[in-house]
Parts: structure tokens; sequence; C-alpha cells
């Protein structure tokens, strides 16, 4: 990668950091141009998509970058996301499952695949998800909250099932 294309990207990721996401966009563009089988910019730029809510687009470049590799983490786990958010529940877990191939402890993956399990109404195996995250990192966030949801609206539809019993 050549500094002309450093510093437009240097200034697309300061973009990003500003919530200017229009602009951002623009950069990539500019440097995709040069390198356009660059994964990594092909993932910056489908995140960037994303938060401006263009999820169809930013999965368009996810699969580009799965393209040339197929085994990128970061394409796999963003285009999870990208699904969950699109309420495509199995198809995210497709890509987490295939994240977790790559590499097991990846606990983004697993706090993800918790969410799209739970989102399906699998309470047991999205906690089961959320525990391993949290067995790797004791500090996720994401996982120690979404897992106490869970255990909470488990509790509840425990109660309720014995209540109707």
């Amino acid at each position: 990668m050549n500094k002309e294309i450093e510093k437009i990207l240097s200034q697309a990721y300061e973009l990003c950091e500003d919530g200017d996401f229009s602009n951002a966009l623009k950069l990539f563009d500019l440097a995709l141009k040069q390198e356009p089988e660059n994964i990594n910019m092909l993932v910056d730029k489908g995140v960037t998509l994303q938060n401006l809510g263009r999820v169809k687009q930013a999965i368009k470049y996810y699969n580009h970058a799965l393209q040339i590799n197929p085994k990128n983490l970061d394409a796999l786990v963003n285009k999870g996301a990208s699904l969950h958010v699109s309420k495509q529940y199995e198809e995210a877990i497709k890509c987490y499952d295939l994240a977790l191939k790559v590499d097991n402890k990846c606990t983004i993956a697993l706090a993800y695949k918790g969410l799209s399990l739970g989102e399906l109404g699998n309470l047991t195996g999205a906690i089961k998800y959320f525990k391993k995250a949290l067995s790797i990192d004791h500090d996720y966030d994401l996982a120690n909250v979404s897992k106490e949801m869970a255990q909470e609206i488990l509790q509840s539809l425990k109660k309720q099932k014995s209540k109707t019993l």
C-alpha cells in the first residue's frame, strides 16, 4: 500500500470516528479505485455502509472480500452482523459458524451467535454461546449483559409455564 492510499484511509477512519460516514465512503471509493482487491478496505467500506443503514450494500462488500479470502474473520463476522440486522438469523449463524471454524476463540462471533440464537427463541443455546465468549474474555460486556438478559427471559418463561400448568 502506498503512502497516498495510507493517507486517504487515515482520513476515512477519522471521518468514521467523527460519524461522517458519507464522506468516509467517498474516500474508501477513491482508495478502492487504486486497490480494488484490498480486503481490509472492502470490509471497512462495508462497515461504513452498514453504519449508514445500507445493509444490503454492506453485504455485497463483505461477499467481495470473502470471494478473495473465504476465511477472512472480519468479513465473516461483519456479514453475520449485517444479516442479523436484516433479521436473517439463520444466515447470520452460518457466518458466525464459519468464523468460529477459522478461530474457535473469536469472542465476537460467539457472542453474536448467541444473539442470533436468542432472536430465534433458543435462549438455552444463546446462553451457552455467551458463556463461551465470557470464558475467553471475562470482561466482555456484550456477552455478559446478553447472558443475563437471556437468563432473565428464560426464568420468566419458566415461571409463566409453571403458572399455566
